[in-house]
């Protein structure tokens, strides 16, 4: 019985290690720009010094944005530096990267960017299983006065901790 035990506790540790999750670069403004709506996860199509390039993080995934167009998603201005090693094989930094979703969420994503105004933000570009996937985001922008609220939120919450701490 001991042994069945030993086992399944194995099992539920090589789950967790097949579930490494290694994040390469984060999309701050995301979050604070846009109220999010929808998350996806989506694979993203590279080359070979697109990967190596994104192995040792250099990729910035700030300005960077995501449309619909022939019943594709396509990621736009992420920003993944030349590698240095790969010579004249080597990729154009800025170019449009398609992305892989399942048709499903590419009709719910053509509903909601083209009825609705609504924007497709990426959020998080990461390693998962060895693969490069993004963080996809339906996001509606916010104004003005819905970031300065945010930002007062946070802070009294935060105040509300620290009179809490010190009770």
């Amino acid at each position: 019985m001991s042994n069945l035990t030993v086992s399944m506790a194995d099992t539920g540790e090589k789950e967790k290690e097949k579930e490494r999750r290694e994040s390469i670069a984060r999309n701050k403004r995301g979050r604070h720009d846009y109220h999010i709506l929808d998350t996806w996860e989506a694979g993203v199509v590279l080359t070979g010094s697109e990967v190596k390039s994104l192995r040792d993080g250099k990729a910035n995934i700030a300005d960077s944005y995501a449309i619909v167009k022939d019943g594709e998603v396509f990621l736009l201005n992420l920003h993944i530096s030349p590698y240095e090693k790969a010579s004249y094989f080597n990729h154009e930094p800025t170019r449009t990267r398609k992305l892989l979703l399942h048709r499903k969420e590419i009709r719910k994503m053509i509903g909601a960017v083209e009825r609705q105004g609504l924007t497709l933000i990426p959020l998080e570009l990461y390693f998962k299983n060895g693969k490069a996937k993004v963080a996809l985001a339906l996001g509606k922008g916010k104004k003005l006065y819905d970031k300065r609220a945010d930002e007062k939120r946070r802070d009294d919450e935060r105040d509300m901790q620290r009179a809490v701490r010190t009770r």
